[in-house]
């Protein structure tokens, strides 16, 4: 049987753990080659060989997004490699939060490098190989945050509504070359990274993480958290022939959170 990738090649960041790591397994259980991108060596190295385990070719790549020097290598790397680009699934990213007078300079500068600069070098990096091949799709990882938010966290909901800009504009002007563009608003996701904010939150509140998972999961539709490989089917649909002629979307993964 026809895997539904065969033949396609997947650069993912920030695949070490989470989200990205369930996209590269996803991606690469439809058959398609998979270069796996984060400044983790030793997880991304694991990802990478889950992939390859799935019976794929696998890169990985360690690669700081906040650098466009290390993405640029990346990338040619891939393209030397395959020498193509079909999909770009941005998701690496970083998360803090606390109170909007004791937000450091420091701290602003390395989210939005990470979380908003990042995200734009990639598609950047991206749009030539795919306008030369005249097809591609990205899929930018933004968060529920990018649409609605709660206090204490200014900078994180501004990466991410930053990301459905680029998203936007990004699928207007890439349209005409065979490449579609969305964002992925994805709610409270059992990763790494959610398990360490419920920590820190919880803590603030005068919680445990744990009440606090508890807490956010009461506030969706279906009453529970999401799985990091639902995130993951979400983005392989777009990046699938159904998806051609979806772009500048920015869908909402979240269990129903935003509309209760």
């Amino acid at each position: 049987m026809t895997e539904r990738f065969d033949g396609h090649v997947v650069l993912v960041t920030g695949s070490a753990t989470g989200i990205g790591e369930a996209t590269a397994l996803r991606f690469a259980s439809e058959g398609a080659a998979v270069a796996c991108l984060d400044v983790h060596v030793k997880e991304n190295e694991a990802t990478a060989e889950a992939v390859a385990a799935l019976g794929v070719d696998a890169l990985a790549l360690t690669c700081d997004v906040r650098s466009r020097a290390a993405q640029e290598q990346a990338f040619a790397t891939v393209v030397e490699q395959w020498g193509r680009i079909d999909t770009l699934v941005t998701s690496a990213g970083i998360y803090v939060g606390g109170p909007l007078t004791e937000i450091p300079a420091e701290r602003w500068d390395d989210i939005v490098a990470v979380n908003l600069t990042g995200v734009l070098t990639s598609n950047s990096l991206a749009a030539p190989t795919m306008a030369a091949q005249g097809r591609g799709s990205i899929i930018n990882i933004s968060s529920m945050a990018a649409k609605t938010s709660w206090p204490e966290s200014a900078e994180y909901s501004a990466t991410k509504s930053g990301v459905i800009g680029i998203t936007r504009s990004a699928a207007m002007e890439l349209g005409p070359s065979g490449i579609t563009v969305n964002a992925v608003c994805p709610g409270n996701t059992l990763t790494a990274m959610v398990k360490e904010v419920a920590n820190e939150v919880g803590e603030r509140l005068g919680m445990t993480g744990a009440e606090w998972l508890d807490m956010r999961a009461a506030d969706t539709a279906v009453r529970r958290l999401a799985d990091p490989a639902e995130i993951a089917g979400v983005i392989a649909f777009l990046a699938s022939d159904d998806a051609r002629y979806l772009t500048g979307q920015a869908i909402e993964v979240d269990g129903g959170i935003i509309l209760t």
